[in-house]
Formats: structure tokens, C-alpha cells, sequence
């Protein structure tokens, strides 16, 4: 496994993300300590998870089978650097209920709470804002996390989902008060989506935070997906809007040529897909989120593989970036 720095930090972590939103839903608690195990025999450290996973009524579901796991010993906790979210209503269904979601100081303090009981642990490494709260202004966010980090519950504070700019104004407001700011962006970021880097990927360069891109494969997209579709599926066929996305003729022809292309090669596509982010400038590592051993086992397989320069020309003309802001919209 290959480390590297978190942006601007002094932090350490793999190349790799392990995600792990599937935990609970898909994979159940004895596959996913499996994973986690496996993961870490690999030297994979950077854990990535969220408070509303688990979804619907088992939302924190999977920060508690991560809980269970670091219960195990073995130094589990102590050798893993361990990222969590909070944003999403983590009340009851139903009628929704005040100051149970968003980046409000009392949900920030109810919220890590909770986690740090369902983690089974005393601090977060990676505290992150799952999203931009457009109602609650930087000054109270940031005093809300300078009292977490006093008292020892988190190290360091990354965002998810913001915009180039909201970027800017959150570190600007942290600089006004002396403080870190965002360390880290989790963003939608893959071969096939690549609007990050007009804005969202120059800022967090400019402001030295590492960028951890979420979707790797596109949902499925880029793992193959026209294959196993001839083949009648798999352990990982494009859904929801990646299947969508196939049904648009153009990026099928693009799919298609991105098969094509491996193909000629002779390498998996979703390798070269994170492969191919672990090229990009300012990226920390995309997190993968195995649902098996074996996808485990393939992302892993990544991290050695090298791809020629001949074959970043052919990818991009494949799937074109944006260009850069503001010349990817004016003269």
C-alpha cells in the first residue's frame, strides 16, 4: 500500500479509502469485519463512514458495525484514521423534528456524540460536513469544531459535497478565527465526471486540503458495465443513475469505447478508473466501497497499477475534462 499526506496536514493515510456505506444494507456484520480485516492486513488505514448510514430506520447502523469491529482489539482503532459525517436528519421518521440535522452547534454536539457511542470510540480523526449548510453561518460551524477539538473528540475537520467557493468562505472564515479549516473534500469525482476539477479541485489545491473523490466507478459505470450486462450481471452492474446514464446513446458509445479501449490492453476497467483518479492532481485516494472480499481484492489491485502516458491521452479523449474555470465558460 502507498501513503501519502492529507492535503496540507501531516496526517498519513493509504492511497485508498475503504468505504463503507454498504455495511449494514448490503454486507452484513460479519462480512464487513471481514472486509475491514482484510482491508487492513492490505495496509489500508483511511476509514470512511457517515451517521445517517444504514439508512431509513437503521440509519447509524453502519458506524455501529464499525463500533463492533474496533471492540475486537487487536489495535484495530489505534492503527485506522477514522472519518465520519455529520448533516443528515438523524431523528425518528416521520414528522421531522427540529435541530436533528444540519451543521447547527447543538446538532454538531448532539451528533458527535452519538457517534463516538455507536463508533465505540473516544475521537473522530475526520470530522466532515456531508453537506453545505446554506443556514448556518461559518462563525458558529467553526466555534461549534474548535470546542470538539478542545475537548479531544475530533483532530480534524473535512468537507463533502461543497462548491469551489463554499470552500473558500469556509477557510476564510477559519483564518479570521486562527484556526486549521477544511483539511479534506469528499467529492463526485470519476472518469466519466469530471465538473470537479472547474472549480471544486483548483480551490482545494489553493487551499491545501486533499481531495477524496466518492464514486469512483460511477456508481458501476466504469466497472464494466456494458460486459456484464451481455453477460446477464454481476457481482457490480451500473444502477440507478448510472443506468440511467446508459441510456443515453452518447455515454453508451463512450462506455462502449472505454471497454473497447481495456480491452485492447488487457486491463479491468474499474481498476484503471481508480487508477486513473490516483493520476490526478491534489487527490488523497477515492474510497471504494466493496461490497465482497473479492471487489476488495480489485480495488487493492489498483493502487500497482501504472498507466502509460499513451494511455491517459487515449482516456481523455474518451471522456474530455471540463477545462479549466473561468475558460471552460468564457473567451
Amino acid at each position: 500500500m502507498e501513503y501519502t499526506q492529507l492535503g496540507r496536514t501531516g496526517l498519513k493515510v493509504s492511497r485508498l479509502v475503504l468505504g463503507t456505506m454498504n455495511f449494514g444494507p448490503q454486507t452484513d456484520e460479519v462480512e464487513s469485519h471481514a472486509i475491514m480485516d482484510a482491508a487492513l492486513d492490505a495496509g489500508l488505514n483511511f476509514v470512511d463512514t457517515a451517521n445517517v448510514y444504514g439508512w431509513g430506520e437503521n440509519k447509524g447502523r453502519t458506524e455501529e458495525i464499525i463500533g463492533t469491529w474496533f471492540a475486537k482489539g487487536g489495535e484495530r482503532r489505534d492503527k485506522v484514521v477514522l472519518a465520519t459525517k455529520v448533516f443528515g436528519h438523524m431523528g425518528p421518521d416521520g414528522p421531522v423534528w427540529p435541530n436533528r440535522d444540519h451543521l447547527s452547534a447543538l446538532n454538531i454536539r448532539r451528533a458527535v456524540d452519538a457517534s463516538l457511542k455507536r463508533l465505540q470510540t473516544d475521537h473522530i480523526d475526520l470530522y466532515q460536513f456531508h453537506h453545505v449548510d446554506r443556514g448556518t453561518p461559518w462563525d458558529e460551524i467553526w466555534q461549534a469544531m474548535d470546542v470538539l477539538v478542545q475537548q479531544g473528540k475530533i483532530l480534524y475537520v473535512g468537507s463533502s459535497n461543497h462548491a469551489g467557493w463554499h470552500i473558500a468562505q469556509a477557510n476564510e472564515a477559519a483564518r479570521r478565527r486562527n484556526g486549521l479549516g477544511l483539511v479534506s473534500e469528499q467529492c463526485h469525482y470519476n472518469l466519466a465526471e469530471r465538473r470537479a476539477e472547474m472549480e471544486v479541485v483548483p480551490a482545494a489545491q489553493a487551499y491545501g486540503l486533499g481531495i477524496i473523490p466518492w464514486s469512483p466507478l460511477g456508481g458501476g459505470l466504469l466497472g464494466g458495465a456494458l460486459r456484464k450486462q451481455r453477460e446477464g450481471g454481476g457481482a457490480r452492474t451500473a444502477s440507478g443513475r448510472s443506468a440511467d446514464a446508459l441510456a443515453n446513446t452518447q455515454v453508451r458509445e463512450r462506455i462502449q469505447a472505454y471497454e473497447d479501449l481495456l480491452d485492447k490492453h488487457g486491463l479491468a476497467p474499474g481498476e484503471v478508473a481508480l487508477a486513473w483518479l490516483l493520476t490526478r492532481p491534489g487527490v488523497t485516494g477515492p474510497i471504494v466501497g466493496p461490497r465482497t472480499g473479492e471487489q476488495l481484492s480489485s480495488a487493492l489491485r489498483a493502487v500497482e497499477l501504472q498507466l502509460s502516458e499513451e494511455l491517459l491521452g487515449e482516456l481523455d479523449a474518451i471522456f474530455p475534462g471540463p477545462g479549466p474555470s473561468p475558460e471552460a465558460f468564457a473567451w
